[in-house]
């Protein structure tokens, strides 16, 4: 455990925050811009967990020979989706004040998937093959 603290600290600080946001009792608020802003949310907070995640694998892999494209995927991809699918059914279970909504969790999953590309086809030239060219 004390390996991946110390590899991986935004990836687990970020996942400690958006698990945290998700499951408190939110503040009530009047005005929002539009009726779909909490779907913009969703998707912002998931993209940005896989797009950390992607960050320090891509960093953690970037010295070596052949890196691992399997890791980011499983860490960065699959990992942001299932945390938003059981944070769903955490807010349904352990909340009174809250509720699971399929669409919020289609939401989480479109920024994964979304923030997986630009981390894979973006980043990861620049970050892997350029460092391990020098």
């Amino acid at each position: 455990m004390l390996y991946y603290i110390g590899k991986y600290p935004f990836s687990l600080a970020m996942m400690a925050t958006v698990t945290y946001l998700s499951l408190m009792n939110p503040p009530s608020v009047e005005m929002l811009p539009f009726s779909g802003w909490d779907k913009v949310v969703h998707f912002g907070m998931y993209g940005g967990v896989s797009g950390i995640i992607w960050l320090e694998c891509l960093f953690s892999q970037r010295r070596k020979a052949k890196p691992d494209p399997r890791r980011g995927f499983v860490f960065a991809g699959l990992c942001p989706a299932v945390m938003g699918g059981m944070l769903e059914i955490g807010q349904c279970v352990w909340t009174e004040n809250r509720s699971g909504d399929w669409m919020d969790f289609v939401a989480n999953t479109g920024g994964v998937v979304v923030a997986s590309l630009i981390a894979w086809f973006v980043l990861r030239p620049r970050i892997v093959v350029k460092t391990r060219k020098v």
